[in-house]
């Protein structure tokens, strides 16, 4: 939350959410609201998408779907928030990302978890990175376009 929030107030441009959650789709919603931003939001699990689904307005596009293949998610991104399941999935959407997103941020990044995950395998994608290790589960940024030295 403390780097979406950041990030957030860093940007202007649309954000994209892929896995909606308890904390993070509330938390882009808000924010991108009080700003008159636009807000996508995917997920394939039924339970997040009921959780969420109230959200839906103007500027905020919730989404179920059913194959993460047909996410219509290659647009100019400010802010592009990967937390989604199947765990393989992620590095799939994250190269789809690389280079029409601003920032790429990524939850469960400890190394111990990368065996689930292989974000090992996006690390080259991209020029800059930042990992926010304060408390866990860990979340990495990632950009082509933006030197990341100020989330230090």
């Amino acid at each position: 939350m403390p780097i979406l929030t950041k990030l957030i107030y860093q940007t202007s441009g649309d954000v994209l959410e892929l896995g909606m959650g308890l904390y993070s789709t509330p938390l882009l919603h808000w924010l991108c609201f009080d700003q008159g931003r636009r807000l996508v939001s995917f997920d394939s699990q039924q339970q997040y998408y009921d959780i969420n689904k109230n959200f839906q307005s103007d500027l905020h596009e919730v989404n179920l779907i059913d194959d993460w293949n047909k996410a219509d998610i290659v647009h100019p991104w400010s802010i592009a928030f990967v937390d989604h399941e199947p765990a393989h999935r992620r590095i799939e959407d994250i190269k789809r990302l690389a280079y029409c997103s601003l920032y790429v941020v990524v939850h469960d990044t400890e190394p111990r978890d990368n065996k689930f995950y292989r974000y090992d395998k996006i690390f080259p994608l991209f020029k800059y990175r930042f990992d926010y290790t304060k408390n866990e589960p860990n979340t990495s940024v990632f950009s082509n376009y933006i030197d990341l030295n100020f989330l230090k």
